[in-house]
């Protein structure tokens, strides 16, 4: 009884959740890293924060991105409605199988990046006139997040009502 009435809304809700927490989590690991690089830094020279600051914060997008695809799968199952939407198995395993692209690609790219952002600390602690190419070689990984961004919004759109 409970797969056949809540069934599809279970496996919809579990894919929006993997996609906010799997990509949170990422970005949180991939903050971490680059800010452990940035104290040692800092210790040395403080004037460098702000360089410092935007290295670290860059791999926090994908935690935003899955927040993003969260929203969307939960206001295009009409949960936001008031009531809880009937949803069949295969809607459910379509939603939670949208989301997958953004939970693992938020996960493991934000986790990249942010060793990326670390090395790239080590840039502007030895040639500071060259962080930017550091900025770069972070953001060339971002571009694998703004794909499994892209392909959860595609597939969470194509689902049928």
């Amino acid at each position: 009884m409970f797969l056949e009435n809540f069934g599809g809304l279970a496996l919809a809700l579990l894919g929006a959740g993997l996609a906010a927490v799997l990509s949170g989590i990422g970005s949180a690991k991939g903050t971490g890293l680059a800010g452990e690089a940035g104290t040692g830094l800092l210790c040395a020279d403080p004037s460098k924060f702000g360089k410092i600051m935007i290295l670290q914060v860059i791999p926090g997008t994908q935690g935003l991105y899955g927040l993003v695809v969260w929203f969307f799968a939960v206001f295009r199952m009409g949960l936001l409605g008031g009531t809880l939407p009937e949803l069949t198995i295969a809607q459910g395993c379509q939603y939670f199988a949208a989301c997958l692209p953004m939970a693992l690609g938020g996960l493991f790219s934000a986790i990249a990046q942010g060793r990326v952002a670390a090395g790239s600390i080590n840039i502007l602690a030895k040639q500071p006139d060259h962080w930017s190419k550091g900025m770069v070689l972070c953001i060339t990984v971002e571009f694998y997040a703004i794909l499994a961004l892209l392909a959860s919004m595609l597939m969470i759109i194509n689902i049928s009502a």
